[in-house]
């Protein structure tokens, strides 16, 4: 059974969505606008609840925007034509790591922006549509469906490293 949480919109409503995501078996995060969302979570309060369900066992699956909301850091743009003022927010950093979805027909444009402003060394993971990231115990990252594109961070430049390939049954 799927039961929604709504915490934004006429339907919101942020203790009933604690009550139904704290009995839930699984939360998902669905998709949309990740600077949005993660404002609304703000706004609700639910970040540190989240956090303590996650840090408690509970598991979480994101699709689209909520796959980042579920990982470190995200990017936007005070003004979208100018990458001069990009700046990362803070995610729910549940997954130990950056990443963007679906941006291959972009080249990975956001996610080499967000590595821009990141430390050298951060490595940024590109999944595609069709591929999942699966974190598993003890934060080793996993392709799933498809390969999971990684870049890294290094001095002026992005560069592509060694992908994540989906492992053989």
């Amino acid at each position: 059974n799927v039961t929604l949480a709504p915490l934004a919109g006429r339907d919101g409503n942020r203790d009933r969505a604690k009550a139904v995501i704290k009995e839930a078996d699984l939360v998902f995060v669905s998709g949309g606008d990740v600077d949005a969302g993660m404002r609304v979570l703000r706004a609700t309060g639910m970040i540190d609840f989240l956090c303590r369900l996650f840090r408690a066992g509970k598991p979480f699956c994101g699709t689209s925007a909520g796959s980042i909301m579920l990982a470190r850091r995200w990017i936007r743009w005070q003004d979208p034509d100018n990458d001069a003022t990009a700046e990362p927010f803070d995610c729910l950093g549940l997954a130990p790591l950056l990443c963007d979805t679906h941006g291959e027909t972009e080249r990975w444009g956001e996610l080499k922006a967000l590595l821009s402003v990141s430390p050298i060394g951060t490595i940024g993971h590109g999944i595609p549509s069709g591929a999942a990231l699966v974190m598993g115990p003890e934060g080793k990252a996993s392709a799933l469906g498809g390969t999971v594109i990684r870049f890294r961070r290094e001095a002026g430049r992005t560069v592509r490293i060694e992908d994540l390939i989906p492992d053989k049954l």
